[in-house]
């Protein structure tokens, strides 16, 4: 399964994708970024095309050990993906792909609403519970 990730280093804000492949990564980018934005990638030959799209494209080289230089980086993104990573490989431990976009969700929501960001376990639980507001899950949906 491959999950594809942006981070506002601005805002602190993530947003997580599964994805089937690098065609549908172009589309996420364009329809999630501000066109005045600095995207900022590695080096990859699909982001060439992409960053032409935005005022600035600066891409790192991991093949060449080169992981930043000045605040280009991808250590931002690297670390949303290691805080997903560590709980599905320790609390988790499998996820069936049709369920991956809810544990998706949860660590989105996790890395957006961190305490580095201001937000404290009152202030999480609020907007917690006002994303459930007039919704209802049953187990029947959950399995679909």
């Amino acid at each position: 399964m491959t999950v594809f990730g942006l981070v506002d280093r601005t805002t602190g804000k993530s947003r997580l994708f599964h994805v089937d492949g690098g065609k549908e990564i172009q589309g996420i980018v364009l329809a999630n970024l501000s066109r005045e934005a600095r995207l900022m990638t590695d080096e990859h030959v699909m982001y060439r095309k992409i960053g032409r799209e935005f005022a600035e494209h600066g891409a790192v080289n991991h093949q060449r050990k080169e992981y930043a230089r000045g605040d280009i980086t991808t250590n931002t993104i690297e670390g949303a993906f290691s805080i997903f990573k560590r709980g599905m490989r320790g609390v988790y431990q499998h996820c069936a792909e049709k369920h991956l976009h809810r544990y998706l969700a949860e660590f989105e929501f996790r890395y957006s609403n961190r305490a580095k960001l201001g937000c404290d376990d009152g202030a999480r639980a609020d907007r917690i519970l006002s994303g459930v507001v007039g919704k209802r899950l049953t187990y029947q949906q959950a399995g679909a």
